[in-house]
């Protein structure tokens, strides 16, 4: 009988892990969110400037968005199992849509408020999309 109950011990030991990976895995839809957001305002930047100061201007916040994700995800102590495959995908959705919106925005649609708008919401969508599906995963 004792083998049963450090068994059932162990168990539930890995049960409470799980629940508390679950509980702490919220931060990458945070994460996400805030990418998202950070999209709102590159995307147009790139669409919508011209020149040394469009440059300037984006490269000073992507360095501050990048800066700020790898912080806080580096301070993270939760990694689910799957994460890096999930971000791979999601990430490099984003990459795809992002260079795709950036290359037409400055040859066919240059200076179109319109597209700018679409475009970022269009970038922001996989970003939004992974953090909502982690979302629910989480809770």
């Amino acid at each position: 009988m004792h083998g049963f109950t450090d068994a059932e011990v162990a168990l539930g030991r890995v049960a409470d892990v799980e629940k508390a990976a679950r509980a702490r895995s919220g931060w990458y839809a945070r994460y996400l969110w805030a990418f998202a957001a950070g999209q709102l305002v590159l995307v147009p930047i790139a669409v919508l400037w011209h020149g040394f100061a469009s440059a300037l201007a984006f490269g000073f916040v992507n360095t501050a968005l990048v800066t700020g994700l790898s912080l806080y995800a580096a301070r993270q102590r939760v990694v689910r199992r799957g994460f890096g495959v999930k971000h791979g995908v999601i990430v490099g959705i984003w990459a795809a849509v992002f260079v795709l919106a950036v290359t037409f925005g400055n040859t066919a649609f240059a200076n179109s408020p319109a597209f700018a708008a679409a475009a970022a919401l269009t970038c922001a969508l996989p970003l939004a999309t992974g953090a909502w599906l982690e979302m629910r995963r989480s809770s």
